[in-house]
């Protein structure tokens, strides 16, 4: 972990949603320094699907050493951040560092967006970080430190990125083009630079996506906090930057980042597989898979997944195939399941046998174009989950 140096004493940093998340860890970064802290966020009640509102994160600031100030913001309402604003700057007298961490998700294909959600990325992710740093740079302007911070991805314009959630990457996009903007505008005056993880990171929000064990496969806030902090100790002349999580930790001499790996240790253990014959030919790869993937199943994963997979397989031993995740037990099998399919999912039969064995990072699969993506993407990402417990045993 990267160690406090005190530089954010008396400091205040104004950070949109950090009730929770990347935006509370960031936030408790900066209290260990005691610095005051904006916690600029929607949550004012508890909700049971995502814990934390701004009152227990201004404990758990003021429990670290810092002091906290929290407001009930929604960022789509301009005015609801003119008031944080004049809040913050009446109580602690200005402000050093803007954080825009707000964000919207939905990773869905353009006819699978309803143009609610896509009105409620563009105006939380990119319309809300220009408006709160609009109400915010008049102040730091006058701050030694000045620095903004965007949690948003490079710009990068290789379609890929944008081919299977066009309308989530533009909003990301925005928050990254205010980055490019502002840094110029204001060169000399401000910094304004980009943060974004090399990796997934754990939230709330993210086992909401992918649902119980999800975070088996993820890192630490701590490791957005560090790097955050790493931005900040930086002149205003470090501007403009697109910043990767780890490159940055690495430049400050941090080697090991299995201090911030999260252990699978909350997936539902898969049934020992009895040994197996020899693998059938090539041409069998697929049927051969998908019966080491029934012999695998057990009622704790059905129970934990709950969702039925079609997948559509081009090529040799190819066609219509099912994983029913839904009935008592599991259950596979050539041809379409007996249930609407919550997700489909389309490619060749080579890549599927080297999803399923570990060759081939559905991930990777997925945003090269290998793998197509129809249905719930909630459920998709939990099937991924499963064939990281099964990469072993194909």
């Amino acid at each position: 972990m990267l160690p406090n140096t005190g530089r954010l004493a008396g400091c205040t940093v104004f950070i949109t949603g950090a009730s929770r998340g990347i935006g509370k860890a960031i936030a408790l970064k900066a209290a260990k320094d005691g610095a005051n802290i904006v916690i600029a966020a929607k949550t004012t009640h508890v909700n049971p699907k995502l814990p934390g509102t701004i009152f227990t994160a201004a404990e758990e600031i003021e429990a670290a050493g810092g002091k906290a100030l929290p407001c009930a913001v929604d960022v789509r309402d301009e005015q609801q951040i003119s008031n944080a604003v004049e809040k913050a700057v009446e109580r602690f007298g200005g402000i050093d560092i803007l954080v825009n961490n707000a964000s919207a998700i939905s990773l869905t294909n353009t006819l699978e967006t309803p143009t609610k959600r896509v009105d409620l990325m563009m105006n939380v992710n990119t319309r809300g970080t220009f408006l709160t740093s609009k109400a915010c740079i008049p102040y730091l302007k006058k701050s030694k430190i000045a620095h903004i911070l965007n949690l948003s991805p490079p710009l990068n314009l290789n379609p890929l990125w944008f081919k299977q959630h066009c309308a989530y990457t533009i909003a990301k996009y925005g928050m990254s083009m205010c980055v490019l903007g502002m840094a110029e505008e204001f060169k000399g005056e401000i910094a304004v630079n980009a943060l974004w993880p090399k990796t997934a990171i754990h939230t709330a929000a993210m086992d909401m996506l992918g649902g119980s064990g999800i975070e088996s496969q993820c890192r630490k806030v701590d490791i957005i906090a560090d790097a955050a902090y790493s931005i900040f100790k930086k002149p205003k002349t470090f501007t403009g930057n697109f910043i990767i999580d780890e490159n940055i930790l690495r430049e400050e001499g941090i080697k090991n980042f299995d201090i911030y790996a999260i252990k699978p240790d909350a997936v539902p253990e898969l049934k020992e597989k009895k040994s197996q014959p020899p693998p059938k030919p090539r041409s069998g790869a697929v049927a051969e898979t998908f019966r080491i993937v029934k012999d695998s199943l057990s009622d704790d994963v059905v129970k934990a997944t709950q969702a039925i997979y079609q997948f559509e397989l081009s090529g040799e031993d190819g066609g219509t195939w099912f994983l029913d995740l839904k009935s008592k037990g599991g259950n596979v099998g050539y041809g379409e399941p007996s249930d609407q399919a919550d997700v489909v999912m389309s490619m060749s039969t080579e890549d599927f046998v080297k999803m399923f064995s570990g060759k081939l990072k559905p991930t990777m699969a997925f945003m090269s174009g290998k793998l197509k993506i129809k249905g719930n993407m909630t459920l998709a990402i939990r099937l991924e989950k499963l064939m990281n417990q099964m990469n072993a045993r194909l």
